[in-house]
């Protein structure tokens, strides 16, 4: 109170009467106290030079005095907050939509009569404004999401980001979907995820088509996360600069979440062991039990002694079953497709791109659990450029008065919070379980039927692509490994048509004969007028392969493999 009166002595000396409110209850009575201090009795002198009393306010009511009262030099020195200009874009763009124009007027002013349609009134409860971005909800129940208007070159934006970065993984239209529904909506949106993904060209030269499947044995169900855990690996890539040429996939056979390591084709079971560690065990300790092939480094007696000594068990596939560890297979080859979509150019950068694909596996809804693998293991979904919100309004000392907020009566409802996030957890887990055994039993059922043959009706002049696993390397692709080159190649068009077999315009720098079965040719799709351009607001750090000079190295004969990861 001192301090306050010396700071601000020039405006309070005179007869004019004023309050000083305190937080700090003894000060109404220091005054009057019959016991001072020397301290206290040189203060009184000098307050009887102001006309002032004393009002106790609780800390609680206070909050000016806290922002007014912190020392400037605790203040953060730099507060960065993210934004990306996609939102004053769509803002923007709401002028040009008449039909959501209206709908951003009506919302932003109450007082001002707007005339709306029949149409735009009916709907009206279900959106909301928000400095200046609109807003739906189909009830009050359900997240809002962004609008994004009626403006071809935005919405593609939008896909290009939840579909061809590597942090999206040039995944299907289901998983595309879910990823775009999760903050933005705009009517028939589904439509247009499912054109945009059909039409990829890079999809469609990296993704199977359909076959022929194998009754398949399932494995039991694990009851919590990373209890049981299958692995496997996969080389023949391109090598990279460190001599890569393998990945270590770690799955779990709840959540799916994927676990991916770089490693060389001379890589020992202590070495896998090490990455086991590094990236499976430090996060999640250690499992019940593990999946995997034959594979020699998996059965060795380092590992079997490994087992023993911790108390698990090594599930093993049996040698007349391979597809048991499917799961892992499965995995492989979606992990396949993703890093030649994102490696189309520099097939050796795969292994700097592996983080970002990782995140992409982990961020995307699986087909037999309905949740994302991130969200089954910490129930909430991670930040991605395309959720970075609008940024905030607040100053700093609002932002840490905003804070405190926030943290009133944390300690009386931290236990009922945390009681409700972990029968949250309880219900997922038990919906995965649930969902995992009725899609086992669909695939099943689906995968015991049989295989089709390729459905098309081609005829002349159509376009196709052609499957590229008979086609001579050099065809195909530009490196030395196969691993990473595109399963199809083309577009070819059809010039003769001969029962079941196609004969197909290609040059003849293909040395190859240009007529094939039936069942190796798949539609191509156009992209026509929906291919997107790269949005100019994409990060440069998204991880794309850019040309480079640089040659994969090889190890050198007798050179000891050492154990490089990252």
């Amino acid at each position: 109170m001192n301090y306050a009166l010396v700071k601000f002595r020039v405006h309070l000396l005179g007869q004019q009467p004023f309050v000083i409110y305190t937080d700090h209850a003894s000060l109404r009575t220091a005054t009057s106290s019959p016991h001072l201090s020397q301290r206290m009795a040189r203060w009184l002198s000098f307050f009887t030079e102001y006309n002032f009393t004393v009002e106790y306010k609780p800390g609680k009511q206070n909050v000016l005095a806290d922002a007014l009262s912190r020392r400037p030099d605790y203040e953060l020195a730099h507060l960065a907050y993210l934004e990306s200009p996609r939102y004053e874009l769509i803002r923007e763009a709401y002028t040009e939509d008449n039909d959501l124009a209206g709908l951003v007027e009506a919302l932003s002013t109450p007082n001002k009569a707007v005339e709306l349609t029949a149409r735009q009134r009916s709907r009206l409860h279900r959106y909301s404004v928000v400095e200046g971005l609109l807003y739906y909800q189909v009830d009050g129940g359900d997240e809002p999401r962004i609008v994004v208007p009626n403006d071809e070159d935005l919405r593609h934006r939008v896909l290009y980001e939840a579909h061809d970065t590597p942090l999206s993984g040039h995944l299907g239209r289901e998983k595309t979907y879910t990823s775009v529904a999760r903050n933005f909506w705009w009517p028939h949106m589904y439509k247009w995820v499912r054109k945009y993904v059909h039409a990829r060209e890079t999809c469609q030269r990296v993704k199977l088509a359909s076959s022929a499947s194998a009754p398949l044995m399932s494995l039991p169900i694990p009851a919590d996360c990373w209890r049981s855990v299958s692995m496997d690996f996969i080389f023949e890539l391109p090598a990279d600069a460190r001599r890569h040429t393998g990945i270590l996939v770690f799955v779990c056979r709840l959540s799916k979440m994927v676990g991916l390591a770089a490693v060389r084709k001379s890589v020992t079971a202590p070495q896998a062991a090490q990455l086991f560690v590094d990236n499976v065990f430090r996060h999640h300790g250690l499992p019940e039990a593990f999946v995997s092939d034959w594979d020699p480094r998996f059965v060795s007696h380092f590992w079997q002694h490994l087992f023993r000594l911790l108390g698990t068990r090594l599930d093993m596939s049996p040698a007349d079953h391979p597809q048991t560890d499917g799961q892992t297979e499965r995995v492989n080859q979606v992990l396949e497709d993703i890093l030649r979509s994102v490696c189309a150019t520099e097939p050796t950068k795969w292994s700097t791109l592996l983080p970002q694909v990782q995140f992409a596996l982990n961020n995307a809804v699986h087909s037999s659990t309905g949740f994302t693998p991130f969200y089954v293991n910490g129930l909430r979904h991670p930040r991605t450029p395309l959720m970075l919100p609008p940024a905030s309004s607040l100053g700093g000392g609002e932002t840490n008065a905003d804070d405190s907020r926030r943290l009133k009566g944390l300690r009386t409802s931290v236990k009922r919070n945390l009681l409700s996030f972990i029968e949250t957890g309880d219900a997922v887990r038990q919906r995965v379980r649930d969902s995992m055994a009725s899609a086992q039993d669909t695939q099943k059922e689906q995968s015991d039927r049989q295989g089709r043959k390729n459905a098309h009706v081609f005829a002349m002049g159509d376009q196709v692509l052609l499957n590229a696993n008979n086609l001579p390397t050099q065809a195909v692709s530009a490196v030395g490994s196969t691993k990473l080159r595109p399963r199809f190649v083309g577009p070819f068009t059809i010039i003769g048509v001969h029962g079941h077999a196609f004969t197909l315009d290609m040059p003849s720098s293909m040395a190859t004969h240009p007529t094939f079965y039936v069942g190796l040719p798949k539609p191509y799709r156009p992209a026509g007028a929906i291919e997107p351009e790269v949005p100019t607001e994409s990060p440069n750090t998204v991880g794309r392969c850019s040309p480079s000079s640089e040659q994969p190295l090889s190890r050198e004969a007798g050179q000891e493999p050492e154990l490089e990861h990252e």
